[in-house]
């Protein structure tokens, strides 16, 4: 499998209902830099399941978007 990146998969991991819920928050999950910017925190949401908001993801979803973090987040 090749190595995660925000074209594939990464952004179709933030459905449109978590991208209006997060701009409350300041974040964009639709925008690659802004994602970016936040990886880390995501992450630590995710990993401890406290985001979404309406549920966890599953743990391949948890583990993909740490190995794009781990590799530099790239885009494409």
């Amino acid at each position: 499998m090749a190595s995660p990146t925000w074209e594939n998969p990464i952004k179709t991991f933030f459905r449109p209902f978590d991208v209006e819920s997060m701009k409350d928050m300041g974040i964009d999950l639709s925008s690659y830099d802004d994602v970016k910017k936040h990886a880390n925190g995501i992450y630590g949401k995710v990993a401890a399941g406290d985001m979404p908001c309406d549920g966890p993801w599953p743990q391949d979803k948890v583990t993909t978007f740490k190995q794009w973090v781990d590799a530099g987040t790239p885009r494409s």
